[in-house]
């Protein structure tokens, strides 16, 4: 085990380095590097196993080939995804010609090369071997997917490109006609560049206002069509996904209602337009007519606002050129409204601006006004935030620890690489460029919380949850300012520095209490905090000596793409989506699998492995926990996630974002989802308590809010009539056995235990009742039998399929268990499991047995022997490779619809679908086709890596 360790700091007056990192006389020396994953003499290359792959990616709707690449070299233990998605989105050079890079060697060579290079340039380094180390030890991090930078340093780092590091930008508009010009010129090129921009448009004067030519002004809403109109022209990175961009109005803006109303109004033109007939989709042919969709919408409100809201009181609406009270609203009126507007489309959000400039580390320099798309990164107008993301679950151990040493570590590394590409990189604009470099903005985070979190046996919302990620979040930033404050020693403090040296000091003491306050439930949690307190204790230290070389450390960014490169199961700092998703398999195909996070849990809760096998067994054919063989009710929590059977209640997400928000220098990037039977109330209570706890912005996103929506099967625009139909309201009806009955008794002994099973059918066919005679007669066991049969019976004759019951009692497992004396059925894991596969045997035709997985002794000795089997009872002829196909796979269980039967999945998101049996709201992939999950404040492609916002 190794580290990477700063050399004592020269005092003040030592200080011989420039601010652009460039040494000036040689006395201060730089970093002493040492070894935290690698070897001496051993290249991190050489440690791993390499291979070939081909690469070929398919839209999944029509199946034509989007990309296809060959023979690109991975090492083994990457999966399909992540190969796929970095050949495909990150590999340089023109597919097909020698130039076109084939191996991940040649990826990360570029990159950590330029970086350790402009470190050596850069006096960052005490000496050559100090810089071959962190070039060996940034190179085995990315090769084993410790973490990854954000994607602009793949698109661009090392290349002939602009050497744009940085996904977040943030720009300026005053209230002139040539700014607002330039703001939709800066804007292009940001997109064009593959990053996102985020404005706020609260300096333009109101359409209340006069202009100095007398006339009326336009008002902020009328120029965002235009900027809307470019951003829908423009694919970002000139790629294939949409611009990202953010619009923020302050909430004393005269014109703030029309603000808040103005994408609900366009989301209700939508409903019109789709009833019309017109396609609405996103994406669709005449979603181009509708205004304001491409961007997220945020109300920036300040603590007098919702000290009014509080109180009940009225709030003045001010002119933007003289300050003056050009109306004064009821705020809790204006507040209804935000939250109105937001549970008819989800926008817009919510932004805390006093919560936010009180952790501000440069007021001196200007206001906190605005953020970028996904809200993370809040800083200065006209400045810009490289990240990266470390993938947590790496460092928890075999005894399910986390392994706080090594983070710090990584965390030392990083941030260092970080803190080196400002000094090469290239900017969109002057301005950008010119306040990034004086303000050096960093934004480390990480992904992987969820599945960290289940793994080590804690409930999302839960206080032990919450404690672990709160010192984990603490020992990061911490950790990442105490280094920022070695490399003020090394190289300098950032130039705006001296300026705000109090408020910046004031800011790290405010992390530093709150750190002291986390409660703690857990050596786990403990232990971590423990490591943040000394990281605190020693930056505040080092900072008061050095100053800090960076004005901002730490965000938590959606890490869409760079996720999926990492094979992280969850995002930033979401939970697990489902508990089951989709993986693609080496060689082509796919198949759902359990998360494995999720035997890991069980494992870490105290089950042994034949419970744990049952269980996954469970949650693989019915997608979530309850009544799965064995679980304890206490333990369900753990399993809960963001969409399914059990999921995380929106306020969880709003208490895990505030346990984490005061340990990271900008925001955290996520949507809060609500049901669809959310209420206007409860979106003002999330909003509400959003300002109470802390947080610096939230959104919310209420289930099937919005039209534009593309599904992922065939879409249904219902008619005006058929809306206006008169309700019909169904009941089951009881169809009962006549008096006289086919019926069949079968003798059986499972695992020792003998018993009967009698079935009697209805004349025309089908089953209609069953009895179970097991235990003596009076006994407690013959009685609860007695009850049980009589339930399935009375089911069954109110027309609930055989095929439901069998899927649900399979595979239980309790005692009596074991061999049994049927030839069909030679091993059962409990009586019912027998019990139901012997009914779907004697009375479901093959085609239902074999996407079940039951089959006869016959069918089974068919398929070893690679003949067609003939259908017991039947004669049509079956596919053997779709049989082969189907048994190989996890069970699914059966759909009531045939149509949804035979639904294609070609994603987590539609996997979900298809056992919730209702469709989720996400966009269909413009690249491929397949539909989108949730990764922060916006999405990411599973398939290809696209995102529809920041990188």
């Amino acid at each position: 085990m190794t580290e990477t360790v700063g050399t004592p700091a020269a005092g003040a007056g030592e200080s011989t380095a420039s601010p652009n990192g460039k040494r000036r006389g040689g006395k201060r020396q730089g970093l002493r590097v040492r070894r935290v994953y690698t070897t001496e003499g051993v290249h991190p290359y050489d440690e791993v196993t390499w291979e070939r792959r081909d690469v070929v990616m398919t839209n999944w709707r029509d199946g034509s080939v989007n990309f296809e690449q060959r023979g690109v070299e991975f090492p083994d233990f990457w999966s399909v995804n992540a190969v796929n998605i970095v050949t495909s989105k990150y590999f340089r050079g023109a597919v097909g010609t020698p130039q076109r890079e084939s191996s991940l060697r040649q990826l990360i060579d570029r990159v950590v090369r330029t970086y350790t290079a402009a470190g050596v340039e850069h006096g960052y380094f005490a000496g050559d071997a100090d810089a071959q180390i962190f070039e060996h030890e940034l190179t085995w991090m990315l090769l084993h997917q410790v973490f990854s930078f954000n994607s602009p340093v793949w698109f661009n780092v090392g290349t002939a490109s602009p050497q744009q590091v940085s996904a977040c930008f943030i720009l300026s508009v005053d209230d002139t006609m040539e700014s607002i010009l330039d703001w939709y010129k800066e804007e292009g090129l940001i997109f064009k560049g593959g990053s996102g921009a985020g404005v706020n448009l609260s300096r333009i004067r109101s359409s209340k206002e006069l202009l100095s030519s007398g006339g009326n002004a336009s008002g902020p809403v009328s120029f965002m069509r235009g900027a809307d109109a470019s951003a829908g022209t423009i694919k970002s990175g000139g790629a294939t996904r949409r611009a990202a961009k953010m619009v923020i109005l302050d909430v004393d803006h005269p014109d703030v209602e029309e603000f808040v109303e103005t994408k609900a109004r366009e989301e209700e033109k939508i409903r019109v337009l789709r009833d019309a007939g017109f396609d609405m989709d996103l994406g669709g042919s005449d979603i181009t007519s509708v205004q304001y969709q491409n961007a997220n919408n945020s109300v920036r409100v300040s603590d007098e606002f919702m000290r009014s809201v509080e109180g009940g009181g009225e709030f003045a609406l001010r002119a933007r050129t003289t300050g003056e009270a050009v109306q004064k609203v009821d705020a809790k009126g204006l507040f209804r409204k935000i939250a109105k507007a937001a549970w008819e489309c989800a926008d817009p959000g919510i932004q805390y601006d006093d919560t936010i400039n009180d952790w501000h580390t440069c007021p001196e320099s200007g206001r906190i006004t605005a953020s970028n798309p996904c809200s993370e990164y809040m800083h200065l107008d006209n400045s810009s935030c490289n990240l990266a993301s470390l993938n947590l679950l790496k460092f928890l151990r075999e005894d399910g620890t986390f392994d706080g040493e090594t983070f710090a570590k990584a965390v030392e590394l990083i941030i260092t690489a970080m803190d080196i590409s400002i000094c090469f990189a290239d900017f969109p604009t002057p301005s950008i460029g010119e306040t990034t470099r004086k303000f050096r903005q960093l934004g480390i985070g990480y992904a992987n919380l969820g599945a960290l979190l289940m793994a080590t046996g804690h409930a999302y919302d839960s206080d032990g949850g919450r404690a672990l990620a709160a010192a984990i979040s603490s020992l990061m930033t911490g950790t990442a300012y105490k280094r920022s404050a070695e490399l003020a020693g090394v190289v300098g403090p950032y130039e705006g520095y001296a300026r705000n040296a109090d408020a910046h000091r004031r800011v790290m003491r405010k992390h530093a209490a709150a750190n002291d306050l986390v409660r703690t439930y857990h050596r786990n949690d403990a232990a971590v905090q423990a490591l943040a307190t000394k990281a605190w204790q020693e930056g505040l230290e080092i900072g008061a000596r050095n100053g800090w070389r960076n004005a901002q450390a730490s965000v938590l960014a959606p890490t869409g793409t760079i996720g999926l490169m990492m094979d992280c199961d969850t995002t930033g700092i979401e939970p697990d989506l489902a508990l089951v998703k989709f993986k693609k398999l080496v060689g082509g195909g796919s198949m759902q699998i359990v998360n494995q996070t999720v035997p890991r849990a069980l494992k870490a809760l105290g089950y042994v492995d034949e419970q744990i096998e049952a269980i996954v067994e469970f949650i693989s054919e019915h997608g979530h926990v309850v009544d799965a063989p064995g679980l304890r009710t206490e333990h369900y929590e753990v399993f809960d996630c963001a969409m399914g059977e059990r999921s995380i209640a929106p306020m969880g997400h709003v208490r895990m974002m505030a346990a984490v928000q005061p340990f990271i220098s900008g925001a955290i990037s996520k949507t809060v989802n609500m049901p669809e039977t959310a209420t206007v109330e409860e979106v003002e209570e999330i909003y509400f308590e959003g300002w109470k706890l802390g947080l610096k912005a939230l959104a919310i996103y209420r289930d099937n809010c919005k039209v534009g929506q593309p599904l992922s099967a065939a879409k249904s625009a219902p008619a005006k009539a058929e809306k206006d139909a008169p309700v019909v309201e169904y009941r089951p009806v009881r169809k009962r056995l006549p008096k006289k009955r086919p019926s069949q008794t079968v003798s059986f002994t499972v695992g020792g235990a003998e018993g009967y099973l009698h079935a009697g059918s209805y004349p025309d066919d089908g089953l209609g009742e069953i009895f179970v005679k097991l235990g003596k007669q009076g006994s407690t066991l013959a009685g609860v039998m007695d009850a049980f049969s009589m339930s399935i019976s009375v089911g069954l004759q109110y027309g609930i399929p055989l095929e439901f019951y069998v899927s649900k009692f399979m595979n239980l497992r309790f005692e009596p268990a074991g061999m049994t004396d049927d030839p069909d059925v030679r091993f059962a894991t409990s009586v019912l499991d027998y019990l139901f596969r012997r009914l779907a045997l004697d009375y479901l035709p093959y085609e239902k047995r074999s996407q079940l997985g039951v089959f006869t002794a016959d069918e089974r000795a068919a398929q070893v022997a690679g003949e067609t089997p003939t259908a017991s009872g039947g004669g049509d002829e079956v596919d053997i490779e779709g049989l082969r196909a189907t048994v190989d796979a996890s069970p699914q269980p059966p759909v009531p619809n045939g149509a949804d039967r035979e639904r294609k999945v070609g994603s987590s998101t539609e996997l979900i679908e298809l056992h919730a049996g209702k469709a989720a709201d996400a966009p269909l992939c413009l690249t491929c086709g397949t539909k989108m999950r949730p990764a922060g404040s916006c999405y990411v492609c599973e398939g290809c890596g696209s995102t529809s916002g920041c990188s």
